[in-house]
C-alpha cells in the first residue's frame, strides 16, 4: 500500500445498524455489502458475528458474495466471539477479525471491574488467539479517546506482539478535539515499538459534530485508516461520513492523501442506505443532502449562473448527482427567475422580466418553493404575457 493511501472501512452494516428501528435483513446487506464493494471501499465490517444467528447468517453469506474487499467481523476479547466470527468469515477471501477492549480509565474501573495490567493480558490473548484463524487481525482500544495516551501506547505495544496488523483508535464517545485527536495518533506514531508494522486506524463518533474532523486530523498525524459509514449512520449522533471524509481528501490535493472510493457512486449508494433503512438524510447534510447543490439566495443564485464555482467547491457530477439546482422562492433574484422560465421556453427581456419578477414575488410569498408549472402561471397572469407569447 502506498504511503499517501487511506483505506476506508465501512461499517454501515455494523456500527452502522446500530440505530434503533434500522435493523436490516441478510438480502438487504447483500445488496449494500455488494455495492460497497462496487464503491471501492477497502474493508466492509458485515456483522458482530457472535450478537445473532442472523447477523452470524448475514456475515457468512457476505463473506461468500464479496470478491476484492477484505470482508471483517467484530468480536470482543472473548474466545467464543473469535471462534464463531472466525466460522462465519471462513468463505471469506480476504477475512479480518476485529477484536479488542476498553482501556480507558472509565472502562477498566466500571466496565471490567479489573486493573491496567490484566487489560494488557487480555488484549494480547484476544490478538493472539484471533490470529490463529486469520492473518489480518485489527486491534480497537475501546475509549481510546478518554485513555492516557502512555497506557494507550502500551496496549497497542502488546496487540503488535500479539500479531495485531492494525490498531483502531476510537473516540468512541465522540468527545476529543480534533487538534486533542491528532495528537493522539502523532504520539501513538512516535512512541510505540513496532508501529511500523501495524497500520493506526481512525474510528470517530459525532456526539459533537467533530466525527469528521477528526478523522481527518488522525490522517494527517500518521493514520491510514478511516472506518466510517454512508451518510455518517451509527449509534446516538452516529459515525464518521464516509462521503465526507472521501471528498475532503479529494478536494484538498495538497493533503497528499487519497483513497480507492469511486466518487460518482456517492449520491447512489447514499439513496441506497437511506431507503434500506428507512433513515433519511436532513437536506442540509454535507455531499449527499437534498440541498447539497441547491441554491435559493438571490445573491448566490446570480454567481451561480455566471459561473458555478462562485458558490460551489465540488461538481456535483463528482458525487453522482446530476446538476446543481436553482430553487426559487421569495429569496430569489431576478437573475434566478429569467434563467428557470427559459428553462421552460420563456426568453424574457429586462423589461419583461421586471413586470413578471413583481407578479412572482407575490406568487412566491404564498408558497415555500416556486415550481416551473407555477412560472407558467406567473407569466400567464403578467401585464406582459401577450408580448413575450408573440416575440
Amino acid at each position: 500500500m502506498s504511503d499517501n493511501n487511506v483505506q476506508i472501512f465501512d461499517t454501515t452494516l455494523r456500527d452502522g445498524e446500530q440505530v434503533p428501528g434500522c435493523k436490516l435483513n441478510t438480502k438487504q446487506k447483500l445488496v449494500i455489502a455488494e455495492q460497497l464493494e462496487n464503491l471501492g471501499v477497502d474493508v466492509i465490517e458485515a456483522g458482530f458475528p457472535v450478537s445473532s444467528p442472523g447477523d452470524f447468517k448475514s456475515v457468512e453469506e457476505i463473506s461468500k458474495l464479496i470478491k476484492h474487499t477484505t470482508v471483517c467481523g467484530l468480536t470482543r476479547a472473548v474466545e467464543n466471539d473469535i471462534k464463531v466470527a472466525a466460522e462465519a468469515l471462513k468463505y471469506a477471501k480476504y477475512p479480518r477479525i476485529h477484536t479488542g477492549i476498553g482501556t480507558s480509565a472509565s472502562h477498566i474501573k466500571y466496565k471490567f471491574n479489573s486493573n491496567q495490567d490484566a487489560i494488557l493480558e487480555r488484549a494480547f490473548e484476544a490478538v493472539k488467539f484471533a490470529k490463529s484463524f486469520v492473518n489480518d487481525v485489527e486491534f480497537y482500544a475501546e475509549d481510546a479517546g478518554r485513555t492516557d495516551n502512555e497506557f494507550l501506547a502500551r496496549v497497542c505495544e502488546m496487540a503488535i506482539k500479539a500479531g495485531a496488523t492494525v490498531l483502531n483508535i476510537p473516540d468512541t464517545t465522540g468527545y476529543c478535539l480534533p487538534s486533542e485527536y491528532g495528537a493522539k495518533i502523532k504520539y501513538l506514531k512516535e512512541n510505540v515499538k513496532g508501529i511500523e508494522k501495524a497500520i493506526l486506524s481512525c474510528h470517530c463518533h459525532n456526539d459533537l459534530g467533530l466525527a469528521t474532523a477528526n478523522s481527518i486530523e488522525g490522517v494527517i498525524n500518521g493514520a491510514r485508516q478511516i472506518e466510517c459509514t454512508i451518510n455518517g449512520i451509527g449509534e446516538r449522533a452516529g459515525n464518521t461520513a464516509l462521503e465526507e471524509v472521501v471528498m475532503v481528501l479529494k478536494q484538498h490535493p495538497y493533503l497528499n492523501l487519497d483513497t480507492n472510493i469511486k466518487t460518482p457512486h456517492l449520491y447512489g449508494i447514499s439513496q441506497l442506505v437511506s431507503e434500506s433503512m428507512g433513515i433519511y438524510t436532513q437536506p442540509n447534510k454535507a455531499i449527499v443532502g437534498a440541498n447539497a447543490f441547491a441554491h435559493s439566495s438571490g445573491i448566490h443564485q446570480d454567481g451561480m449562473i455566471k459561473n458555478r464555482e462562485t458558490y460551489e467547491i465540488i461538481n456535483p457530477k463528482d458525487v453522482g448527482v446530476t446538476d446543481s439546482a436553482i430553487v426559487l422562492t421569495a429569496r430569489s433574484g431576478r437573475a434566478a427567475l429569467a434563467y428557470r422560465a427559459k428553462n421552460v421556453g420563456y426568453e424574457l427581456t429586462k423589461l419583461q422580466l421586471d413586470d413578471v419578477y413583481a407578479n412572482f414575488l407575490n406568487f412566491a410569498d404564498q408558497k415555500k418553493e416556486v415550481n416551473d408549472h407555477d412560472i407558467h402561471q406567473i407569466i400567464e397572469t403578467s401585464k406582459v404575457y401577450q408580448q413575450i407569447i408573440s416575440a
